[in-house]
């Protein structure tokens, strides 16, 4: 008897954001990569310090870059909530119960040095744990973490002293605009 692997897929979609199919995801990202959909998460504790996570140097897109929590691909009709849970426990060993948006409209194409490109309609999430929590992070998707405060990490980030993902500074430009209280509450 044939062992059956399942094929991770990511949902394509139309410019205007509507779904069109699905491709295989170790097919998707390369210097074609079409449209699709993707999720990011910032993951704090109840002292707003930020998990920052440095992306696994295996990592076909910015491997070994630091970069926001977690991110992910939700799985065709999956809801995207349950796919950001979903990757917060498999990737970082987190439960979370709740998932709330804070840029529910992202969108981002970068490019690597290498040609490889991401394209993403890419919905922000954040997420709560308490004080304490300890990460188990997936050695083949997160090389380390590290807690931040928040507002260090966005001056940080801004002024350029660190340097993280693209789709993790254009989210830290656009948060920065906001007020913290109002989408941290």
């Amino acid at each position: 008897m044939r062992d059956i692997v399942e094929v991770e897929e990511v949902v394509l979609l139309a410019p205007d954001g509507t779904p069109i199919g699905t491709a295989p995801k170790a097919e998707v990202h390369t210097a074609d990569t079409p449209l699709h959909l993707a999720f990011s998460c910032y993951v704090f504790d109840d002292e707003h310090r930020l998990l920052v996570t440095r992306r696994a140097e295996d990592k076909r897109t910015w491997p070994g870059v630091w970069t926001n929590s977690a991110c992910g691909h939700p799985a065709p009709g999956e809801q995207i909530q349950d796919a950001v849970r979903r990757r917060l426990s498999t990737e970082l060993g987190l439960d979370v119960d709740r998932v709330w948006p804070i840029l529910p409209d992202f969108r981002y194409r970068a490019v690597m040095p290498n040609g490889i490109v991401e394209n993403e309609v890419c919905p922000v999430f954040r997420a709560s744990v308490p004080v304490g929590t300890v990460p188990a992070p997936a050695a083949e998707e997160v090389a380390e973490y590290r807690w931040t405060p928040w507002a260090d990490f966005c001056a940080d980030v801004l002024s350029g002293r660190f340097d993280v993902s693209p789709w993790c500074r254009l989210q830290v430009e656009q948060l920065a605009e906001r007020d913290f209280g109002t989408w941290m509450s």
